[in-house]
């Protein structure tokens, strides 16, 4: 599905069902230099069991056109954006990595619309080493490869999301070079890095969030290196009734442990 938002394209995939009306919408957002596929396994899954889904690609990436978000507000005010011009009331909202600050500050901008918070794969303050910071500006492929690295606890997990054995740094190399070429203008791998470096209010958006009716998981791979579960510390504290769901996966585990993450993802949603 394409909608048109601020003159631009935004590409949404909704999990291979058509809209239903009535049924609850989930957002699913992807991190940086990803795209809808990050979700494939997820999306369809809640596609076929009762919701709306909007896997969407964000501005400037992949089938998505228009300006990448510099920051990680102008991202979530995007989401609503979106959701305004669809006529949707209120949504779930899943983020992964740069997604999950989208989501909640997404969430804290409007926590009466947002019935649900799935933070994945997520830290706070998400700091981006320099030698990462200048691989994506100054040599992206030897950036894609280190993330990549980093983002894996094993190569072919059994099975991952794309099937036995997939070879996910091979996968993950493969879509981070497609999303990076899809965009000639801007260096959304430089661009979404420091959106996530620069971002400083998590703690003020987890307690707006806190403060309301919104249902709260942190879903967190366990062998995490790029955002391991320990740096989730600041806002976790500030969220005394949320979930935390902690999975034997590394950053990237929606495809490294697929039905983990799927099953944690469905009970808190109330998937049937």
């Amino acid at each position: 599905m394409n909608v048109t938002i601020n003159d631009a394209n935004t590409f949404i995939y909704t999990g291979g069902k058509p809209w239903v009306e009535g049924q609850p919408t989930v957002v699913m957002i992807h991190g940086v230099l990803n795209d809808h596929s990050v979700w494939i396994l997820q999306s369809r899954f809640l596609a076929h069991h009762g919701y709306n889904v909007l896997a969407l690609d964000l501005p400037g990436h992949g089938k998505s056109t228009g300006t990448p978000p510099a920051t990680v507000q102008a991202a979530a005010q995007h989401v609503w954006d979106l959701l305004d011009t669809l006529n949707i009331r209120e949504a779930a909202l899943v983020g992964h990595s740069f997604g999950a600050l989208i989501a909640l500050q997404a969430a804290s901008d409007q926590p009466a619309r947002c019935t649900h918070l799935a933070m994945v794969g997520v830290a706070y303050p998400m700091r981006v080493s320099p030698v990462l910071l200048e691989a994506s500006l100054n040599d992206p492929e030897k950036g894609i490869k280190m993330v990549n690295t980093f983002s894996l606890s094993t190569l072919a997990p059994p099975p991952s999301g794309l099937g036995p054995g997939t070879w996910l740094y091979g996968v993950g190399l493969a879509l981070m070079r497609r999303v990076l070429r899809s965009n000639s203008q801007h260096n959304v791998f430089n661009i979404g890095f420091h959106a996530c470096n620069d971002y400083a209010n998590g703690e003020a958006a987890m307690t707006a969030v806190s403060a309301g009716q919104t249902k709260v998981l942190f879903l967190l791979g366990e062998h995490d290196q790029m955002t391991p579960p320990k740096g989730l510390k600041p806002l976790t504290a500030l969220a005394p009734t949320a979930k935390t769901v902690i999975v034997g996966a590394g950053h990237q585990l929606m495809l490294e442990a697929p039905e983990e993450a799927l099953r944690a993802l469905a009970d808190f949603l109330d998937a049937r």
